[in-house]
């Protein structure tokens, strides 16, 4: 029987379409890889970095013939570190990786963004403000006077921002009072569309943003034209760089909360801005790229408040953050991390390299509330940053989301006011109440759900006292704990006619207890390594006020005004710029001191005590860990003279990488010390990483025996002639020995050695945490906390 035309036709073309679908399924995929070669000057890499030319050729062997211009460079590296980007099969990746030089190829990853009175409360504690007045003072000046006890700065320092960009027409980056650029800075003020050279200045110096350039066979390097500017748009970059080092302004507030002199930690520092993440997260080859361009620009520190999942945290060498920041520490410049929002679970520390400074997030003495009426007169206040425009004066109907549930929707999903469980008609003109039972629904999606429902507003109730103040712009919302929420409930069901408002928020200052480990913050051990403590300080990363570009985006502001300058971000990321200011500071007044010193300084004087006098405490009211504050809060008033310093080298690192599994052919490309040869018998000892030179301690198995931390040298930087005697702070059981329990410097004994010895015979089962502590007598207290796993 013969197929009629239509038919035939029909069948020839599904056969070509599953010919071409075939064809199609079997070309590999490309995708954009990382090729990381180590030191740029190490001499077993030929001693400087490769052309060009040299990168293609590696390319050519493991590609095909006719690929053309699919083998094109994507990034070349070539400063501080040696390598390149390049879009590559997976079978290609690996052929590279078995290349000589190569010590690392992995895809490129995307990264995400870990997203005033902060610095007042810092100074509070610690007695800052005198080191703010000094900060003023100007940038030439090099007497190293004192003013009320705190050296005046004797160094201009350049702090290098990786994030979103910047929005330079901002009164936080004025150069009023700042000096001439220092001669030795070497980066440019890229323009853009929307951004002229005229917007840089002496306080924004240095601006970059990056597009994709491609070397194809021909041996040119061919630069697509950058998209958009070093201008952010998403606000994230100008909010971290104003928190580090922007001037001070007057009067500033989101919309009159919070007002008051905003200030970054080193106001007299310059800033240096390199665009390399959107608001979808950050490229990894980018990433590589910014701080390679920022080393070579001459920057000193480099904040960077993004970081990697935890959940798919890479190896050291196969993450671009760590790679970039071991080669900016050989280069003398510091680098600074957010730890992670990924709290409060354990195990979700990010940017936990040991030559990383890992900030946490705390709260400051100073919340944000609004108030519920309820229509007997009852009134409850909970934690918000709103502009409601509702009054005392009018009441509006109450409903549980459970009672407003759309067709077929489960109340447990229209409680926690899921998206599309909420009945429009039940639900308008009304204030909806919701319950956060369901931790994967965030606020922001369940105020959407009740605003798109036509709700009037919205009461959370969150049995999880988070801390954290939501900003649901002028949409009335208010978030209670459980009690709260329980008192709420029971008046609904008491009345047949419910009714309520909610009020604006306001200040509600002298906030205790504070500081305390933000209910977000990540926390450890590291899910890398358990034998190095991180992350290492905490804080301010809560409801911090900073600059941020204004924004007239409906629903944000209040009726009669303008876009604010100024906006409240919660977030590690906040905490990270806070550890950079307060860093630069310290490099200011001490300019010849490593980055590894300056975060020692900041980590042994770190605050153990809160507002009340007692330990810092997490969110749960419960004494925080280590895991969770690290060596405390930072003072960095105290950080200027901490006594003792713990210089952690280059070597020091090497040998932690040796005990952590790299070989000896790795560690030669990695670093220009030829000389160097991992320890005999060194690979992929975990427990010999405990050993670094590091201002913590952290052993992830102590097997109810006797072991010891190899001896620990500490550098005098305090008083020529001093004696220092250890105290030691242990949970009961847990027996700690400090070998000498003495040390004394002189004119000609500068640094000293001691060991620690653990013996968990009699110690609990699980981690148990301490401090050691050296007292001179006199002013100096430097405090090692210890995180010790008995099994």
């Amino acid at each position: 029987m013969a197929l009629p035309p239509s038919m035939l036709q029909t069948i020839c073309f599904l056969y070509a379409a599953l010919l071409l679908l075939s064809s199609s399924s079997a070309d590999p995929i490309r995708q954009q890889y990382v090729v990381y070669m180590g030191s740029s000057s190490s001499s077993a890499n030929g001693g400087e970095f490769a052309p060009e030319s040299a990168y293609l050729q590696m390319l050519s062997s493991v590609t095909e013939s006719d690929d053309g211009g699919e083998m094109g460079l994507v990034r070349r590296y070539q400063h501080a570190f040696r390598g390149f980007s390049a879009m590559l099969t997976e079978d290609q990746a690996s052929a590279l990786s078995g290349q000589e030089g190569v010590i690392s190829v992995f895809p490129d990853p995307i990264l995400k963004l870990h997203t005033t009175r902060s610095w007042d409360f810092l100074e509070s504690m610690s007695g800052l403000s005198n080191l703010m007045s000094s900060s003023n003072s100007s940038s030439s000046s090099t007497s190293g006077h004192h003013i009320y006890g705190v050296p005046s700065p004797r160094r201009d320092v350049i702090i290098g921002v990786i994030d979103t960009g910047i929005w330079p027409e901002s009164p936080s980056f004025i150069d009023e009072g700042i000096g001439e650029i220092p001669s030795r800075w070497k980066g440019i003020c890229m323009e853009g569309s929307d951004f002229r050279k005229s917007n840089c200045n002496r306080k924004l110096i240095g601006a970059r943003y990056y597009g994709t350039e491609r070397t194809y066979n021909d041996n040119k390097t061919h630069s697509s034209k950058p998209k958009g500017s070093p201008r952010d748009t998403v606000g994230h970059g100008t909010h971290t760089a104003s928190i580090a080092a922007g001037s001070p302004v007057a009067n500033a507030s989101y919309y009159g909360l919070a007002r008051g002199t905003a200030k970054g930690g080193a106001p007299s520092a310059r800033i240096a801005v390199y665009k390399a993440c959107s608001e979808d997260g950050c490229s990894g080859s980018t990433l590589l790229k910014a701080i390679d361009d920022a080393i070579a620009d001459g920057v000193d520190f480099i904040s960077i408040s993004i970081g990697m999942s935890s959940t798919f945290q890479a190896d050291f060498l196969e993450d671009p953050i760590a790679i970039g920041a071991f080669h900016a520490q050989e280069k003398g410049v510091t680098v600074v991390c957010s730890a992670g929002n990924e709290g409060p679970q354990l195990n979700t520390v990010v940017n936990s390299a040991p030559w990383i400074f890992t900030a946490a997030a705390s709260n400051i003495d100073r919340d944000f509330q609004s108030t519920l009426v309820l229509g007997d007169g009852r009134t409850f206040n909970g934690s918000t940053i709103n502009f409601s425009n509702l009054r005392r004066s009018r009441t509006y109907p109450l409903v549980f989301g459970a009672g407003a549930a759309s067709n077929f929707t489960p109340i447990s999903e229209s409680s926690n006011c899921y998206p599309g469980s909420l009945d429009r008609n039940k639900v308008a003109g009304k204030i909806v109440v919701c319950v956060a039972s369901d931790f994967s629904i965030s606020r922001r999606i369940r105020k959407m759900v009740v605003e798109d429902a036509r709700g009037r507003g919205m009461i959370l109730v969150n049995p999880e006292d988070t801390g954290v103040p939501f900003d649901s712009g002028t949409f009335p919302f208010i978030e209670v704990g459980g009690r709260y929420g329980t008192s709420i409930l029971k008046y609904m069901n008491s009345t047949k006619n419910p009714k309520g408002t909610i009020l604006a928020a306001v200040d509600v200052p002298g906030y205790r207890p504070a500081p305390s480990v933000a209910y977000f913050s990540s926390r450890g051990p590291g899910p890398l390594t358990e034998n190095i403590l991180k992350p290492d300080v905490m804080a301010p990363g809560v409801s911090i006020l900073a600059a941020f570009p204004p924004k007239n985006v409906t629903g944000t502001v209040p009726a009669g005004e303008k876009p604010s300058w100024y906006a409240l971000k919660s977030g590690t990321s906040m905490a990270c710029p806070h550890v950079t200011g307060a860093a630069a500071f310290v490099k200011s007044v001490h300019p010849k001191w490593s980055p590894s010193m300056i975060k020692s300084a900041l980590m042994t004087t770190a605050t153990v005590f809160n507002n009340l006098g007692k330990p810092v405490m997490n969110n749960s009211r419960q004494s925080a860990s280590p895991h969770e504050a690290g060596a405390g809060e930072i003072n960095p008033i105290k950080a200027l003279n901490p006594g003792l310093v713990f210089h952690t080298t280059t070597l020091d690192y090497l040998r932690f990488l040796c005990y952590y599994g790299l070989s000896n052919k790795d560690i030669k490309s990695l670093s220009p010390r030829t000389n160097f040869t991992c320890p005999s018998n060194s690979t992929n000892n975990d427990r010999l990483m405990s050993n670094l030179n590091y201002p913590s301690i952290s052993i992830a198995v102590l097997s109810r025996r006797r072991i010891g931390r190899a001896a620990t040298a500490t550098t005098n930087v305090g008083h020529v002639n001093s004696t220092y005697i250890a105290t030691v702070h242990a949970p009961s059981g847990l027996r700690v020995e400090v070998l000498p329990r003495k040390l004394v410097f002189t004119e000609r004994v500068g640094r000293l050695t001691f060991r620690v010895v653990f013996n968990g015979t009699k110690a609990p089962r699980g981690y148990n945490y301490g401090s050691l502590t050296w007292r001179d007598g006199r002013r100096h207290l430097v405090r090692l906390v210890f995180a010790v796993n008995v099994e």
